[in-house]
């Protein structure tokens, strides 16, 4: 089974200048496959404008930059972005999928159940993503979020991200062979991010059968 890549869901961004301090930092501690930059509730200006110097450092570190559910998905090719990443029921979904597939990436989130989750792999997408925490706070139970990615990575081709709630869910999650470990927001708000993402790809690495 092959370690699954990290991808990095950051907290509401508000002041970029700042976050991207603590974002290259973290992007030095362990090989990011990906960061979904959550810029909130702007217009696209202004995703625009904040997103400027956070890009370059996401893609100059070899990761997918994907922008969280722009409401005009023309903004991703626009800024410059590799995708953008939508709840499964985001009004916009299917206009992204029309608009950015395949040159751009697109993956879904908030899947609750099996039927959320078979829905979403009908639809010409990137990725599922189970475990992802709420707008609200709520932390999906991270034995539930195994059970699911488990389940979708042994039968789906669609790659699964199972989204780990603190770091003592990686060793399960990782267990469950989906394509890619989800870390964060909560990493951001550790007292030293880079390091607590370097204790994630080491468990990672610990939580990897051996081969033969």
């Amino acid at each position: 089974m092959a370690l699954p890549q990290l991808a990095l869901l950051t907290p509401m961004i508000t002041a970029p200048d700042a976050f991207a301090s603590v974002l290259r930092a973290v992007l030095a501690a362990a090989p990011v496959a990906a960061v979904i930059l959550d810029f909130g509730p702007e217009d696209g200006r202004d995703i625009g404008k904040a997103a400027k110097g956070l890009l370059p450092l996401v893609q100059g570190a070899g990761a997918a930059a994907l922008i969280a559910a722009p409401g005009d998905p023309r903004l991703v090719a626009r800024i410059g972005a590799d995708g953008a990443h939508y709840p499964l029921n985001h009004p916009v979904l299917a206009d992204a999928i029309a608009t950015l597939r395949p040159r751009s990436i697109v993956g879904v989130g908030a899947i609750r159940t099996r039927h959320d989750a078979m829905e979403a792999g009908e639809l010409d997408i990137d990725y599922l993503m189970f475990g992802e925490p709420r707008a609200d706070g709520f932390v999906p139970e991270t034995e539930k979020t195994a059970e699911r990615a488990e389940w979708w990575a042994s039968i789906f081709n669609t790659p699964a991200v199972a989204t780990a709630g603190d770091l003592a869910a990686v060793p399960l999650l990782v267990a469950t062979g989906a394509e890619f470990l989800g870390v964060g927001p909560w990493l951001f708000s550790t007292p030293d991010p880079a390091a607590t993402l370097a204790e994630v790809f080491r468990l990672a690495g610990a939580a990897k059968p051996s081969q033969g």
